[in-house]
């Protein structure tokens, strides 16, 4: 039965890592309208000090909450003071990624390492962390922030293709593992959003041309079209699904 209650999130604490500002910001804000409290996470104290400053002022229930999530040891205990001073984690989004843009031929070592540690290493660490909880209470949602190029390549980015790919099967593979213990671990795909990392696509005629007459819904998104596939994919509406990698792309998957 569907009723008023099916997509809240009222009394749940959502931790959205890297949520001061983007994608993870809009996330967060729509778990937030949705009616869960937020943990917003990220390095720069002061970034997320000022995300949290404008959610509490759209009246939503903000924590912030700065620390590392490619360091295991950085990631551990902060999740253990999560969970005793403001409650149990019921919703993970696993948010924080990179890129960096170069011909495979001349792509530097460090910053292949440097994106896997943020795009899968992350993921992995974080929901190891807040999964071992989870499974002891027997529920959880995880949700994983892929994209279109988990399936779909363009030139200068085989990295982060190779990465978002990774993010994919690890996801699939959580859900495999935690699935028997009362677990949901999903992905969400963004497509091609308007974010500040995506500025000079945005501004280049040509690549905007090209991309809006092969996407079509006929546009770049806005990040406030994720709020309802995070919500769905964090609430009772979505409790048989599991494994499941949401596209929230305006149909370019079906085109390129």
């Amino acid at each position: 039965m569907i009723d008023a209650t099916t997509f809240r999130l009222d009394g749940r604490l959502a931790l959205i890592t890297g949520s001061s500002g983007g994608i993870g910001f809009a996330l967060a804000r729509g778990l937030g309208q949705a009616g869960a409290a937020l943990v917003l996470n990220g390095r720069d104290e002061i970034k997320l000090a000022k995300a949290a400053a404008t959610l509490r002022g759209e009246g939503l229930t903000v924590h912030e909450r700065a620390f590392d999530v490619t360091q295991a040891d950085a990631v551990q205990p902060a999740i253990e003071a999560i969970e005793r001073e403001l409650g149990p984690i019921e919703i993970l989004v696993n948010n924080a990624g990179m890129t960096r843009r170069a011909p495979l031929q001349d792509f530097p070592h460090a910053d292949w390492h440097q994106i896997m540690q943020t795009n899968v290493d992350s993921a992995f660490i974080m929901g190891q962390a807040v999964a071992r909880p989870m499974i002891a209470r027997g529920r959880g949602r995880i949700v994983n922030i892929c994209s279109v190029q988990s399936e779909l390549g363009r030139p200068g980015i085989a990295p982060y293709m190779a990465s978002k790919g990774a993010l994919k099967m690890l996801t699939k593979g959580m859900a495999i593992d935690w699935g028997p213990l009362g677990l949901n671990v999903n992905g969400l795909g963004p497509g091609y959003f308007k974010t500040e990392l995506t500025e000079k696509l945005v501004s280049d005629e040509a690549f905007s041309a090209w991309l809006i007459n092969h996407t079509p819904s006929r546009r770049w998104g806005d990040v406030e079209d994720l709020a309802g596939a995070i919500v769905f994919l964090s609430s009772d509406a979505s409790k048989f699904v599991n494994g499941h990698i949401l596209y929230v792309d305006g149909g370019v998957t079906t085109c390129l």
